[in-house]
């Protein structure tokens, strides 16, 4: 364990853009071998658009992460957050900062973006694509990466989490989205056993269903047990599934980069789904 923490405590930024590049390579392979669904489409172009918005989020990243580095200078130096309240093993520490960190930068964020109007605006560009594969993962509005790096940093105030542990965690935090985006097919009882403990691909999928209330459920990024915890868990077999967003199923705005940008900055659109309609907010 002190091995990892001394690692990531002054880890090089190309060794996390390594971690991030052979992540995808290695799931972008597999979906050749194993895929769940076969689709028909032009995957390489497909992946040109997701990565357009992978570079556009590492830009926001690089930019913003001063935040980051200071929130944890800061809570280090005070001794501030709940993982300083008392003394912790460090693999305690490792493992309670890290499901902290889930619930806050990932989780909660990711329930707001779902239940905020002007939020999901930015958020359906994710949900928009009809080709769910590892590219997905890092397919974010610009605007939306700085919604999830601002609670990245409240996590941080609220955690006390030391820069080595953000670092841990946002490596994890990419590897566990490109493999529960994943077009990839695990034995049904493995990704049964999976879901228990992390976001498997099977259970991360049914998020990704074109209506609610399946679009609002399975927030999670890493750890599973938040879901189960608060009532957002569900599963949806293969079949049943249709990946998108109903309010942008057309080509020409879910697979243009131009106006995926624009999404956000236009009227909103109601989605068919009763219960998001009523429960959503201004």
């Amino acid at each position: 364990m002190e091995s990892i923490k001394n690692y990531f405590e002054n880890i090089p930024g190309w060794h996390r853009s390594l971690i991030l590049a052979c992540g995808l390579m290695l799931f972008y392979l597999l979906e050749y071998i194993i895929p769940y669904i076969t689709f028909s489409y032009k995957k390489l172009r497909h992946a040109g658009i997701n990565i357009f918005f992978t570079v556009t989020t590492a830009i926001v990243n690089f930019a913003l992460a001063f935040l980051i580095v200071w929130s944890c200078d800061f809570v280090t130096d005070k001794k501030f957050g709940l993982l300083n309240i008392a003394a912790l093993p460090l693999w305690a520490f490792i493992l309670f900062g890290l499901l902290l960190l889930d619930l806050i930068s990932a989780w909660l964020i990711h329930y707001l973006q779902h239940k905020i109007k002007w939020m999901w605006k930015f958020h359906i560009i994710h949900h928009a694509d009809t080709y769910v594969d590892a590219t997905t993962a890092n397919r974010h509005h610009p605007g939306e990466s700085v919604f999830r790096l601002s609670f990245t940093v409240l996590a941080v105030f609220i955690t006390g989490a030391p820069v080595w542990l953000v670092m841990i965690y946002q490596s994890l935090s990419a590897l566990l989205a490109q493999f529960n985006h994943a077009n990839i097919t695990l034995p049904k009882r493995l990704d049964h056993i999976l879901s228990w403990i992390i976001v498997s691909p099977n259970m991360h999928k049914v998020h990704h269903h074109y209506v609610q209330p399946y679009t609002d459920s399975n927030y999670a990024n890493i750890f599973s047990i938040w879901d189960r915890i608060f009532g957002t868990f569900r599963m949806l077999g293969k079949d049943q599934l249709v990946y998108g967003i109903d309010t942008h199923m057309n080509p020409g705005e879910h697979s243009n980069v131009k106006k995926l940008l624009s999404i956000p900055f236009q009227p909103y659109r109601v989605p068919a789904g009763s219960k998001f309609q009523n429960n959503i907010k201004e």
